[in-house]
């Protein structure tokens, strides 16, 4: 396959990058953005050096927060569990920067601001949810 080909199959319409149907369970929500910064990365793979060398970094941290969420439940205790939460909420907070990065100098269009806006949902969330555990 060649390369403009390529690129053109993972050039996405608007329609794509948006979430239309965000669930209420944020296990399955963070599992959803997790899937989408996976697309994402191999979206920046066609746009130069200097995306590619970003994208591992977005890719760390957009699919550890999903990861990060799951190993909570199975905390050991609330304080472990809440710990948990906190790395899950630094780990999307850095998403969120990266994606913003991007857009910025942009490598990331319009098309992609759904992504940065769910990221930020899912910041104030989990930040939401933190603060009221520690209540």
């Amino acid at each position: 396959m060649s390369e403009g080909l390529a690129r053109l199959m993972l050039l996405m319409k608007t329609s794509e990058w948006d979430f239309p149907n965000k669930p209420y369970d944020l296990r399955e929500r963070l599992f959803i953005f997790a899937c989408t910064i996976t697309r994402l990365v191999q979206y920046l793979h066609t746009c130069g050096p200097v995306a590619i060398k970003l994208s591992p970094q977005l890719l760390e941290c957009g699919t550890s927060s999903a990861a990060n969420y799951e190993e909570a439940d199975d905390g050991s205790s609330p304080r472990d569990r809440l710990a948990k939460r906190k790395i899950v909420l630094r780990e999307l907070k850095e998403s969120r920067l990266r994606l913003r990065i991007l857009r910025t100098t942009g490598l990331l269009t319009e098309a992609h601001d759904p992504v940065i806006q769910e990221s930020d949902e899912l910041v104030r969330i989990v930040a939401r949810l933190i603060h009221k555990t520690q209540i």
